[in-house]
């Protein structure tokens, strides 16, 4: 009897495809290309998000169809296209991300990844191996910037992973959407999940959409022209020239790879109207500072993880002018007044 294929998120619009078990041995993986998986060992990741968005249980013996790609991400993984075929792979992250496991977090030294063999590449009619980002390929179009200038941008950067950059845009749309704008939300980049961007529709947002979308699986080391490409196509997707802001999220800490590269392009961030810093403690919060100026960027507000201590706020607030502002305040509209000064550039 022939096993159902379990199909993950980046994966949702393959539809007609065979199973080649003949590349196997030969054919090394480009991000984006689309295999069958046989599940050996349940780690870390003992769901995968579906083409529903539902978190599906997967067992061991399951036939999953995912995406290879990389994955940056200091509080799980660290993982790359595999520079040939292998015996094992391993699952980078929940929304159909395969890879092979550089590093972890000592957290999960002893649970270790989900580990998959290949049964076959997903091929079209023709024999060439389906690929997610050549699926949605005809939607990426060459950045020019004009599509920034429809509607105030407002970028929401961190620290570190889990300093509250997501939390920070959720609220933010919030506030300004009970303040009566019409808000966008993009997260730019990361690995393909859609939590992120379903949380921020739940608070208000007009529109949602993230790099998945163009078929993504993730987008550590991408090229900067493929960032600002994907930027503006996601733009072009939320239809700017009808909403007041767009709130755009980067993945990770500041000096993470992508997020320096767009941050230290003057033309990524000359189209940009604020800069929302999270910082997940008072160290990071000023010293946070301290690099965005170094970037020629002063932040217009502080944020994260940092704002539930009123002593981590008070030792903020002793060492700098610019506005802190809690999780409440910021659902409270009390950001718009900060917003809708122009951002400081140095430049």
């Amino acid at each position: 009897m022939k096993k159902r294929i379990k199909k993950t998120f980046i994966c949702k619009d393959v539809n007609q495809f065979e199973v080649d078990t003949n590349l196997n041995s030969t054919y090394t993986p480009t991000a984006g290309d689309v295999a069958v998986f046989e599940v050996l060992h349940i780690g870390k990741h003992s769901n995968m998000q579906n083409e529903e968005k539902r978190n599906a249980a997967i067992f061991v013996g399951d036939h999953v169809m995912a995406a290879f790609g990389t994955r940056y991400a200091t509080e799980q993984f660290e993982g790359y296209l595999p520079e040939s075929p292998q015996e094992e792979y391993h699952i980078l992250g929940a929304g159909g991300t395969v890879g092979i496991i550089a590093s972890m977090h000592t957290k999960f030294k002893n649970v270790g990844p989900t580990k998959l063999k290949l049964i076959g590449y997903a091929t079209s009619v023709k024999g060439k191996v389906i690929n997610t980002k050549a699926i949605k390929e005809k939607s990426i179009r060459s950045f020019t910037g004009a599509m920034q200038a429809f509607s105030r941008i407002i970028l929401s950067v961190g620290s570190s992973m889990d300093s509250g950059k997501s939390t920070t845009a959720a609220n933010l749309v919030k506030g300004l959407s009970r303040a009566g704008m019409k808000v966008g939300f993009i997260k730019l980049t990361g690995t393909v999940y859609t939590k992120d961007k379903d949380m921020v529709f739940d608070n208000g947002a007009y529109v949602v959409a993230d790099f998945g979308d163009l078929g993504f699986p993730s987008t550590y080391m991408c090229t900067e022209k493929e960032l600002l490409n994907l930027y503006e196509s996601l733009l072009v997707q939320i239809n700017t020239q009808d909403l007041d802001y767009v709130v755009i999220e980067i993945a990770d800490g500041i000096y993470q790879r992508e997020t320096e590269m767009l941050l230290k392009n003057s033309k990524f961030i000359s189209g940009v109207d604020a800069v929302v810093f999270s910082a997940g403690d008072s160290l990071s919060a000023i010293q946070g500072i301290n690099a965005l100026e170094q970037m020629q960027i002063r932040p217009t507000a502080l944020c994260g993880v940092f704002t539930a201590s009123p002593l981590l706020i008070k030792e903020v607030q002793a060492k700098t002018l610019i506005p802190v502002l809690t999780i409440e305040m910021m659902a409270e509209g009390k950001c718009l007044q900060f917003l809708e000064e122009p951002l400081q550039s140095f430049a």
